[in-house]
């Protein structure tokens, strides 16, 4: 008797198992991020008790800090408060703020909303300044090629507090076109968007580069200019999308670089985000908001690599093939 073997799954299929297979995956690196901040904000010296009455110089009685340490279950065994903690937010609870007395999911809100906008507007100016710095530096000019690759270089090396003091300088205080600190507006927005972008842009480029090199030597390439098609048709229909694929994939990246980075352009434009609030979480020892900020901000990037590998399989089915 003959076995009928199963109908091969649709591409579609194949693709919604590997995003499901990554889900999970990502659900495993929240849990070891969540397990990681508990035991490093338990490092820290000090005793949350204070912390949530005002900080060492509250000068608390001893039965008020026993009475927190029991509201707040911190008098239990620490392998106790960590499945607790676990617990709470598996059901989606992120707790109370210790220092400013309000839910958590509250406090997040509106910051998580600036960080986004903020690293996603850094992020397609990144774009936009990388694919005409990509295209520029391999025109097959050697003098094209030597200022783009020091124009790539010297902006990914720039550091943010830097390049954040050279652009306060010269857009603020010299020529008074922008805010130097973030107001809320559009306006406000610009110049902490290219602090955080310049250096994302000069990675891009850098990857781009080699790519639309090998791309624009590849017999499909070659193929289409011997049908008679233009330089800017070749390089912009052929070459250009097969040489964005790495910089697809370096997109998950620097979504992380740009949050990362959001820690000091926040604090440096006084504009309200994620990081700016990190920093004050860890200052204050606030354990619940420390936690929401780092989970939802490893969320957010597991989500984003999530997406540009999918997009990336789905532009190139060598990929999956590979895989």
């Amino acid at each position: 008797m003959t076995s009928i073997a199963a109908p091969p799954l649709s591409r579609a299929h194949r693709i919604g198992r590997w995003a499901l297979q990554r889900l999970v995956g990502g659900v495993v690196v929240l849990a070891a991020t969540a397990t990681i901040v508990f035991f490093a904000m338990r490092l820290i010296p000090g005793d949350p008790a204070e912390a949530i009455l005002g900080g060492p110089g509250s000068q608390t009685s001893a039965e008020a800090l026993a009475r927190v340490r029991a509201e707040y279950g911190l008098d239990d065994p620490l392998g106790v408060q960590y499945l607790h903690h676990l617990a709470r937010l598996a059901t989606g609870d992120l707790g109370t703020s210790y220092s400013l007395r309000m839910p958590v999911a509250d406090v997040i809100g509106p910051l998580l909303v600036s960080t986004l906008v903020l690293a996603f507007s850094a992020l397609a100016v990144a774009w936009a300044l990388a694919v005409p710095l990509t295209l520029f530096s391999t025109r097959g000019s050697r003098v094209a090629a030597l200022v783009g690759n020091g124009l790539e270089l010297t902006a990914a090396s720039l550091p943010h507090f830097w390049l954040a003091s050279i652009l306060i300088v010269t857009f603020s205080t010299g020529l008074g076109w922008l805010p130097p600190i973030s107001t809320g507006g559009v306006l406000g927005l610009v110049l902490p968007t290219l602090t955080l972008a310049i250096p994302v842009a000069g990675f891009l480029a850098q990857v781009m580069r080699d790519s639309l090199l090998d791309a624009l030597a590849s017999p499909f390439v070659l193929a289409s200019r011997a049908r008679g098609a233009g330089d800017a048709r070749v390089r912009f229909v052929h070459a250009l999308r097969h040489a964005a694929l790495p910089g697809v994939n370096l997109t998950a990246w620097a979504f992380g670089y740009l949050v990362s980075g959001a820690v000091v352009v926040e604090t440096i434009f006084a504009r309200p985000g994620l990081g700016r609030s990190l920093v004050s979480a860890v200052l204050d020892r606030d354990v619940p908001l420390v936690t929401a900020i780092v989970v939802v901000t490893a969320a957010a990037y597991v989500l984003i690599m999530i997406v540009a590998d999918a997009a990336a399989r789905i532009a190139d089915p060598r990929i999956e093939e590979r895989a």
